[in-house]
This record gives structure tokens, C-alpha cells and sequence, in this order.
């Protein structure tokens, strides 16, 4: 979730089946904050095709280029910069028309 966007009512947060995400714990964490959980269909990789997609890319884009990354302050920049100041604003998406995600929103607004 953007940061600058204060407002989560009607939040949904969709994962895969995973034991965190399943927790008794995680689920009252987004209960206590009103965000609804939606997690995939067992064993099928479809439902949660555009996150897979993302992870994918950030991958064979940004950190197998890297290789190791030595410690979490370094990977939390990496990782910055890969996404809000790349993908979110310079890297050209064919779903969005071949515009950034941030031309895409204000275009949308």
C-alpha cells in the first residue's frame, strides 16, 4: 500500500496459501486494522498471477543482477529504488498501455 495514502477502508489483501498468511495471529492483525484477507485457491498459481509476474520481474531485473546482497540496509535501498524509483515510475508496463504505473494513476485520476 502507498504510504501517502491514508485512507485503507475497503483494503484487501490477497496472498497465496502460505502458512504466515494463514496464521491466527497475521489474520488478527488485519482484523484489528478492518483489512480483508483473500488468499488463492489451493494450488492455483492463476489466482495470484500479477503478484507471481512482479516477483518474477524484480528478480531476473533487479537482485539476480546483484547477486548477494550483505546486509538488510543495502537490500532495503536496493529494493527502494528498484521499485518506487524504477518500476513505479520509469519502467513501461504493456498492461497499462506502455505507460508507468505513476502515468498510468495520474492519467486515471
Amino acid at each position: 500500500m502507498n504510504r501517502r495514502r491514508n485512507n485503507i477502508n475497503g483494503l484487501i489483501i490477497h496472498s497465496d496459501r502460505g502458512v504466515q498468511y494463514a496464521s491466527k495471529d497475521y489474520r488478527d492483525v488485519l482484523k484489528g486494522k478492518k483489512i480483508s484477507q483473500s488468499m488463492s485457491r489451493k494450488g492455483n498459481c492463476w489466482d495470484n498471477a500479477v503478484q507471481e509476474s512482479f516477483f518474477h520481474t524484480l528478480k531476473t531485473e533487479c537482485l539476480y543482477r546483484i547477486g548477494f546482497i550483505p546486509n538488510f540496509e543495502d537490500l532495503r535501498r536496493i529494493l527502494f529504488d528498484y521499485i518506487e524509483v524504477f518500476y513505479n515510475r520509469k519502467r513501461r508496463h504493456s498492461a497499462l498501455g506502455y505507460l508507468s504505473p505513476t502515468a498510468y494513476a495520474q492519467q486515471i485520476a
